[in-house]
């Protein structure tokens, strides 16, 4: 069964103006431990349909269900949980809070979850020490380089053990030995966790690595082909 499955997706704006299909008529599957590229160019709708998928937005046409749950009519209030509960994001910015620590910005989720103090952050010093930072766990983001910036954002998106993580562009900002460290440890954790990632990405690094390839072309999957990663 897929952990995630959309159907007959199709995104519109400008309404009351003159139309623009974001996406039309988009239907994929994702099965559990899958690591996933969507590639295509700038307007493709790549971002779109991660938006769409992550419950960050919502389509106009169409069905999208994760874990067996539909959630493409949920009302706003239900999505946040949803995403709080089920999804993990990494942007292209970090978006990591800079007043908090790497810890604090791992162990703020898990806040927002309610869980235990002790529970939070053992589980911080657990995925700090996966994506190696333990020894700048007390370091601002302002203190941490880029790659080790997008690190501490792989760990925060993992900590609430999401279903999924979902990354937009998450190499488009570092240099070439960060983006291959980056990729390198969430291939590890894709591979010992079964964690599934979908990325979507114009950066030829990322879609060496991936597994699968998923071409979109003016909102349209144009191409959905089996890769052998880059090793």
């Amino acid at each position: 069964m897929a952990i995630i499955s959309v159907s007959g997706i199709t995104k519109v704006y400008n309404h009351s103006a003159v139309p623009v299909y974001a996406l039309s008529g988009v239907s994929l599957d994702i099965a559990r431990g899958e690591f996933t590229a969507i590639v295509g160019p700038s307007g493709s709708g790549k971002t779109t349909l991660l938006n769409v998928i992550g419950g960050l937005d919502v389509p106009t046409e169409g069905t999208v269900v994760i874990d067996g749950v539909d959630i493409s009519r949920m009302k706003t209030d239900e999505l946040i949980d949803f995403r709080l509960h089920h999804v993990g994001f990494v942007f292209q910015a970090y978006n990591l809070i800079p007043v908090l620590t790497a810890s604090e910005n791992v162990e703020f989720i898990m806040l927002l979850q309610g869980i235990p103090k002790a529970d939070r952050e053992a589980r911080t010093r657990e995925l700090l020490q996966a994506v190696g930072l333990a020894d700048r766990a007390h370091n601002r983001p302002s203190e941490l380089s880029g790659g080790q910036q997008q690190r501490v954002a792989v760990a925060r998106a993992l900590a609430s053990h999401p279903s999924f993580v979902l990354a937009d562009e998450p190499t488009a900002n570092l240099d070439s030995q960060s983006a291959m460290a980056l990729l390198d440890l969430m291939e590890h954790l894709n591979h010992d966790l079964a964690m599934t990632f979908l990325f979507s990405t114009h950066d030829p690094r990322v879609i060496q690595h991936a597994h699968r390839i998923v071409t979109l072309e003016d909102g349209r999957i144009k191409a959905d082909i089996a890769n052998t990663p880059l090793r």
